[in-house]
């Protein structure tokens, strides 16, 4: 019953982390869980350093296993963490600069008020109206929070609720000092009015660099590294990276493999035709679909061949056929008609409830007592009281506010016994039924529609990978590793086995993925453990692959190698050189008469050319043709020729004149003050991070 797993009301401390992480998203720091401790090499407990406060393991780890979350999602959540735990210490220190403080009745409006973290918990929310109930929060907040005694409650609250609202008090203050300290002066207004107004008309001579060839001008390392050195800030890498090629072996399942499979339930198929309990023929073989007992309307199933598979008499069997990744016998075990959707409302007394986080069904009520109790809701409402307010006093689903109705839904979107009743059932009946999670009272307010459905039992077998596979690929990479000590010998027997040798660049120290590996964390650990040079000695099993690598390089902080600028640097020293071939070769001339003979080209013009939105036919956006072409200095002349972005062009100004203004002042005054707000919220952090002191040794222990 997704939907009704879906709005499950959760246990407290789920929430806590959910609401946490988005606050933390929200004000983009957290709570600092700095404490005392030296430096790395004598304190395990550091993770790392922002301007000499800590940022302890223990309690990290701590908030980790709080919000839960593995593989990727942890990985993800440890540079979360870190990056709200630096920014935390950053803020901090401006906060203390500045005397920016939370207090006591602050903390409680913002708890409490229309932004209250607390809306997300329904225990808080008004049973008869679904509303936030500030009191009932407070309540809850003064007589169970503040005299508990379970440290850890106290913990997961604080963390979760209590220290995210005063970040985000203390936040709000400090942009609000910086977004009022914001100036534009009355000349800049004009000139940007006078900016936005503005219009051109030109005409030019212009020749692409395309008319060039690539192949016909070289770019030596020392000019892509002189290049470099001129525009440092655009280049300069903050921090360490590594550089790696590697080589892969396939360890995907084989057609050896997959042909095992098909044999397996072309075995199992004559037994699966004449079973009638395919439940337990299938719990029995150990199928990696469920069964579904229950009709599924034909418009909700999914699988690409149901046409094939409802052609079948009932009884008959389909396939077997490859979906995704597995094999499939499809059994056809009913058919009937039924509605497309219906409607119901429904009283749950639950007997368990879903763990968002595992997935498993927990006990939270005996079947006697839920029995019990819904014995008494049954009385309820034949003694005449109204289904909604029995509902708000028993029900223990999400939608009990809302009288329990589910309006209409689809056949595949419940359970197969809820299912049952709400479409096998005629409109107006009632009753009492149990699922996995619990007894409801259920009651058909109406159905749309009608169809075929199909009661469909899938054996269904994943094409794995067979020992053998993946000890033929693990034996090759082994091979490979044992004879490729070295760059020239790791080349060559990539040559002979016809391996793609993939590149790999600034893998940083902290990564967890590698462009075009995925999640690998050891390989990139390895990096940081060798020397340039170094291949590593047992390949590493990333996904269905065993990956063979070899280090290439080892760039500090600074200028990165040629190797690495050359992809970013050489377009732009290719067009420079271009640049000068064409004006020596070709812009022979001082008027663009001249300079079409020359170039062999013909004049353009753009009649409104806006400095505004400065958009040139077949040229795009240029900033230097646009400079060009409003220089009133040059009106009537023509300027020497320009090596532009896309090639070069010479222009004549012809006119230039203002269209009449569509903004107020006002309005661009205002423009320009969200434009600077937005630069400082962006640009506010990291500039304080560029300055600050941070040690990083996450990777020594993730």
């Amino acid at each position: 019953m997704s939907a009704i797993q879906k709005i499950r009301e959760k246990g407290a401390w789920i929430m806590f982390g959910l609401i946490a992480l988005a606050l933390i998203a929200f004000i983009l720091q957290d709570r600092s869980l700095g404490g005392k401790g030296g430096f790395f090499g004598g304190n395990p407990n550091v993770l790392g350093k922002v301007d000499g406060q800590v940022i302890n393991r223990d309690e990290f780890e701590a908030k980790l296993a709080m919000y839960g979350g593995s593989g990727s999602q942890r990985e993800q959540l440890i540079g979360q963490l870190w990056t709200a735990q630096v920014n935390e210490l950053l803020m901090k220190e401006q906060y203390e600069k500045l005397g920016l403080v939370c207090s006591a009745k602050e903390l409680s409006e913002a708890l409490f008020g229309d932004d209250s973290p607390f809306k997300q918990i329904p225990q808080f929310s008004d049973p008869k109206t679904g509303q936030f109930s500030a009191d009932a929060a407070k309540q809850w907040y003064n007589q169970t929070f503040k005299k508990s005694k379970d440290k850890e409650m106290i913990r997961q609250v604080y963390e979760g609720f209590i220290s995210p609202t005063i970040q985000k008090v203390l936040q709000q203050k400090y942009q609000a000092l910086l977004t009022q300290s914001m100036y534009v002066p009355k000349w800049l207004v004009e000139k940007t009015q006078a900016d936005n107004n503005a219009l051109s008309t030109v005409s030019y001579v212009y020749v692409p660099y395309t008319s060039v060839s690539d192949s016909a001008v070289k770019i030596s390392d020392d000019e892509i590294m002189n290049y470099a050195r001129k525009h440092k800030k655009e280049f300069e890498r903050d921090e360490e990276t590594r550089s790696i090629s590697y080589v892969t072996f396939d360890a995907a399942a084989s057609s050896e493999d997959s042909a095992a499979v098909l044999k397996s339930l072309n075995e199992l198929k004559p037994e699966f035709a004449k079973t009638t309990d395919v439940k337990s023929f299938l719990a029995k073989n150990a199928s990696d679909l469920p069964y579904n007992d229950g009709f599924i309307s034909k418009k909700e199933i999914k699988q690409k061949s149901i046409d094939s598979i409802a052609a079948l008499p009932v009884g008959g069997i389909y396939g077997p056929y490859i979906d995704g990744s597995e094999y499939v016998l499809a059994k056809l075990v009913a058919s009937k008609i039924m509605p497309d959707s219906a409607k119901v409302r429904h009283i749950l007394i639950a007997t368990h409830q879903m763990d968002q986080q595992s997935g498993q069904l927990v006990r939270v009520r005996e079947d006697s007592t839920a029995r019990k109790t819904m014995d008494t809701v049954e009385m309820e409402l034949k003694s005449g009281k109204p289904f909604d307010s029995v509902c708000a006093k028993f029900s223990d689903d999400g939608n009990k506010d809302k009288g329990g109705v589910y309006d209409y839904f689809t056949s595949s979107k419940m359970v197969p016994e809820f299912t049952e009743f709400s479409f096998g059932k005629p409109v107006g009946s009632k009753g009492v039924i149990k699922t996995e999670f619990g007894y409801h009272y259920v009651e058909v307010l109406g159905q749309k529609g009608s169809g075929p459905a199909y009661k469909i039992a899938y054996l269904a077998k994943a094409i794995t990978v067979s020992n053998e596979t993946d000890n033929n690929a693990q034996n090759a990479a082994l091979q490979f590793a044992a004879g490729s000590r070295n760059k020239k010998t790791f080349d060559d027997n990539a040559l002979k086995q016809n391996k793609t040798i993939l590149p790999a660049n600034e893998i940083k120290e902290n990564d967890f993925n590698i462009v075009g590996l995925g999640d690998s964390r050891k390989l990139v650990r390895w990096a940081y453990e060798h020397n340039a040079g170094d291949v590593t000695e047992q390949p590493e099993k990333i996904a269905d692959k065993y990956v063979v690598a070899i280090l290439l390089a080892v760039s500090k902080p600074g200028l990165p190698n040629v190797g690495l600028l050359r992809p970013l640097i050489e377009p732009i020293v290719r067009n420079e050189k271009k640049a000068k071939q064409i004006i020596d070769a070709k812009f022979k001339g001082n008027t663009l008469e001249a300079l079409t003979a020359s170039t062999a080209t013909a004049v353009q013009k753009i009649d409104s050319l806006s400095f505004a939105n400065p958009f040139i036919p077949g040229i795009g956006n240029d900033s230097k043709f646009t400079g060009a072409s409003f220089n009133a200095g040059m009106k009537g002349k023509v300027t020497t020729p320009i090596a532009g972005s896309s090639g070069v062009y010479a222009i004549r100004v012809e006119n230039i004149y203002a269209r009449p203004a569509a903004d107020d002042a006002n309005s661009v005054k205002q423009n320009l003050l969200q434009m600077q707000r937005m630069a400082v919220y962006r640009g506010g952090l990291d500039a304080l991070r560029k300055a600050a002191s941070i040690k990083d040794y996450r990777s020594k222990f993730f």
